[in-house]
């Protein structure tokens, strides 16, 4: 897979934006009462920084997420992206799920398209979505329909319009859990890459320790906030040592993976570093 990561044109260059969570729940009512996924959950987010989310499956990593972009409101706390409250959906996010959702009836190019902000004349609006496809390897395809292509390539169509829309934050939710495994971890390069070029900010929610460590500068681990009935909360922030992309075969590398894997309840007992 080549990309043109390094050569992407400076104006294209997004502004990080810094993200803040203060005190935030999230709860739902339902007919068998309240079911708090959230609770108190606080923390910084440096504009440029990547930030990978781990914990247990329903934990609520999604749920932090989709609060960030402003597709879901907290139940307490606030969120601000660049100092500004998050209040609906969030112009300077954009977010790519699992499914790469891609519109069948257009073209990769009319994807990516449909996520450039309003106000684009027709040639430089063709250019910008040329620009971000060849970032993502797909400069040879863009009159291709999504039936056309492989899921790594659909998925890499949705990482060029999320990031057509120029965002301060790109959020990430399991982008590559669909994917094989070589697939998935030229994915990762290639995510790797883009940060660089484009500049955003990144949170990455994803169950795979490994790839938390590849991509991220710090990792958060969300895990229980105490008696039974509360939501999850911040367990643990660590960062990861060295530049990315990183030797996973590192001893830092291999204790910091052991004592995640040990908060996850995964790791032999014993193992946790002290």
């Amino acid at each position: 897979m080549s990309t043109s990561a390094a050569r992407l044109a400076p104006g294209l260059h997004t502004a990080p934006a810094p993200v803040s969570m203060r005190q935030v729940g999230r709860a739902f009512v339902g007919r068998r009462g309240t079911h708090r996924v959230l609770d108190d959950v606080t923390l910084r987010i440096e504009a440029g920084e990547v930030i990978a989310l781990l914990g247990a499956s329903g934990c609520g990593k999604s749920t932090l997420l989709r609060l960030v972009g402003g597709l879901d409101r907290p139940s307490a706390g606030e969120i601000t992206v660049d100092g500004r409250a998050v209040r609906g959906v969030a112009a300077r996010t954009a977010m790519v799920f699992q499914d790469p959702r891609l519109l069948p009836w257009r073209t990769l190019a009319g994807n990516v398209a449909f996520g450039l902000a309003p106000g684009h004349d027709r040639t430089t609006a063709r250019a910008d979505v040329r620009a971000w496809l060849e970032l993502v390897g797909l400069g040879d395809f863009t009159e291709h329909r999504p039936r056309q292509v492989s899921g790594g390539m659909a998925q890499r169509t949705a990482l060029a319009r999320a990031l057509a829309r120029r965002p301060g934050v790109l959020l990430l939710d399991e982008p590559f859990a669909a994917l094989d495994a070589l697939t998935r971890l030229r994915m990762q390069d290639l995510v790797g890459q883009v940060q660089r070029a484009a500049g955003s900010t990144v949170l990455l929610v994803t169950h795979d320790v490994d790839e938390a460590l590849r991509l991220a500068d710090r990792i958060v681990v969300l895990g229980p906030a105490g008696p039974a009935g509360q939501g999850s909360t911040v367990q643990h922030v660590t960062a990861v040592p060295g530049v990315r992309p990183r030797d996973l075969g590192s001893p830092a590398s291999a204790a910091l993976r052991t004592d995640l894997l040990d908060r996850l309840g995964v790791a032999p007992e014993g193992s946790r570093s002290s």
